[in-house]
């Protein structure tokens, strides 16, 4: 088995690429944020830790879990705040990925892993990943897209850009760069492509 780690920038178009690897047999996705949602549900330990730090914070829905709009509004705009949730969900995060990947490994019906997140290489997955994968796509597109789907304002697109690494840092540590700039069937031929290469070592 193969662990392959996806990342990008915000509005690269990894979903459409993800869902593609979903379709091939022998390919399981991973998502490091939809794994964070799940580990910072009410009764959790993450969910707990979070509960004493950010108590006075106005982030919680009238059930006790927090209000994801919310809470993505103050971790982007306070950077401090930002690393204290972080400190807390993405060692868990971490924790239940390589559990996930050995338990995977040792059943060995898996053909290949993907975890895609966001911090893949913040977060040093490159320690546990067979090989890291760049999903590029230029600027321009990512701010259009953000704003025509997720209806941000170009102020909010520059914030969460700028809390992101430079195109340089993902390219020198990513073995594979999938060019996102073209059309759905040029970005699958690079994904054939790259499996291709991959299985051939």
């Amino acid at each position: 088995m193969k662990f392959i780690g996806i990342t990008g920038g915000v509005g690269a178009g990894k979903s459409e690429i993800l869902h593609y690897l979903e379709t091939k047999d022998g390919v399981k996705v991973m998502l490091a944020d939809e794994i964070a949602h799940e580990l910072m549900l009410p009764g959790t330990d993450c969910y707990q830790k979070l509960k004493d730090r950010f108590r006075n914070e106005d982030i919680w829905s009238e059930d006790g879990s927090f209000d994801r709009k919310k809470l993505a509004a103050v971790i982007f705009s306070d950077g401090g705040k930002r690393e204290t949730l972080n400190g807390i969900v993405h060692p868990a995060v971490k924790r239940y990925i390589r559990t996930v990947a050995e338990a995977e490994r040792e059943k060995g019906e898996l053909k290949i892993l993907v975890l895609e997140a966001a911090l893949l290489i913040e977060e040093h997955y490159d320690e546990i990943c067979d090989e890291l994968w760049y999903i590029y796509t230029r600027e321009d597109i990512r701010k259009e897209r953000l704003m025509r789907s997720r209806g941000y304002s170009m102020q909010k697109v520059q914030q969460i850009f700028d809390s992101q690494l430079e195109e340089s840092v993902y390219r020198k540590y990513c073995k594979v760069v999938i060019d996102n700039n073209g059309t759905v069937e040029e970005a699958r031929k690079q994904i054939d492509l790259a499996i291709t290469n991959m299985e051939n070592e």
